[in-house]
């Protein structure tokens, strides 16, 4: 994915559906971005908070029409999202959990637009937007949402056929992928890619009890929105600072960092917590990301505890390696 291009089926993920008049205003009254600075064809990352300021999931909002909006949510999530939803949607409109209806198939690497190409699809799509499509010469695989978004840092696309045309849109993604020396990958490797980018995975760097604050993720979240569920306990905790905030780590010694590792300071004071850490083949050293006293500053020289050993790592600015999304 990094040198060429890989395929992912990430179909286990979310889809959600809400529409009736005046979707993408009630949508924007329950998501922290501000949903006005996109249009039709565009796309959003957005977190989906409590009124605690809790993220019970972080997902991408696409807008179809001002009427028609589109939720690619976390897997475990969605239902709980789709109820949320559907619990404070006014007369009028409509929420669906409507997994069942895509799959989600991802092609992400530099090589990317180049599979596109070989199957007739000459997309000019900027990052964050999407379009809907018949494949050329395979018209009957009907409708496809094609995607300029992905977990990757790549450049890359992600497809979502209906669940009906999934396995021949797949076969045929993974005939143009192989001829460049493409590979099929597993979630596995879709979770190294994300870290090296600094990504956040709920469940490690945003839950219930890590705030978008805490998570430095205050550029999802547009405070002069008039309203969204949670701003007032968000406002409160970004006024007051946090008590711990996410920072990247690099490796200095050899070593794998591993979420729910302890980070100490050179004093050997425990100052916080591994979210998530992995082996960068990248980088060809460890790395991790995690939860730290707002004290420690970048550049700073930490140990994580693995397995009893402390190793050394530096405090450095994500992502980890150089993205190409765009």
């Amino acid at each position: 994915v990094r040198e060429r291009v890989g395929i992912f089926d990430v179909s286990h993920l979310g889809k959600i559906s809400v529409k009736g008049v005046g979707a993408k205003d009630f949508v924007n009254t329950m998501v922290t971005n501000d949903l006005n600075r996109i249009a039709p064809g565009s796309a959003q990352y957005n977190l989906f908070c409590n009124d605690a300021g809790g993220v019970i999931d972080d997902l991408i909002v696409y807008e179809f029409a001002a009427d028609d909006i589109f939720i690619i949510p976390n897997a475990s999530n969605c239902a709980q999202v789709a109820a949320d939803l559907s619990a404070s949607a006014p007369s009028g409109i409509e929420v669906k959990n409507i997994h069942q209806q895509y799959a989600v198939l991802a092609v992400q690497g530099p090589d990317s637009n180049k599979v596109m190409q070989n199957l007739g699809l000459n997309l000019d799509l900027e990052y964050m937007s999407f379009t809907k499509t018949l494949l050329p010469n395979f018209e009957a695989l009907g409708e496809i949402i094609i995607c300029r978004t992905g977990y990757s840092g790549e450049f890359g696309y992600e497809l979502l056929p209906t669940w009906e045309s999934a396995e021949s849109l797949w076969k045929i993604l993974l005939s143009e992928i192989s001829k460049l020396d493409g590979r099929v990958c597993g979630l596995g490797a879709r979770d190294t890619l994300r870290t090296e980018m600094g990504y956040p995975l709920h469940g490690h760097e945003l839950s219930l009890e890590i705030s978008p604050v805490e998570a430095s993720a205050n550029w999802a979240v547009v405070y002069s929105k008039a309203d969204f569920r949670g701003k007032r306990a968000l406002e409160s905790e970004k006024a007051a600072g946090p008590k711990r905030s996410l920072r990247a780590l690099k490796c200095i010694d050899r070593g794998i960092p591993r979420a729910g590792m302890s980070v100490l300071d050179l004093e050997g004071k425990v100052i916080g917590e591994v979210t998530s850490g992995t082996f960068s083949p990248t980088l060809k050293i460890g790395i991790a990301l995690a939860l730290l006293n707002p004290m420690a500053k970048l550049d700073d020289q930490v140990q994580i505890d693995i397995r009893g050993r402390l190793s050394q790592a530096q405090i450095v600015k994500a992502p980890f390696v150089e993205s190409h999304v765009r």
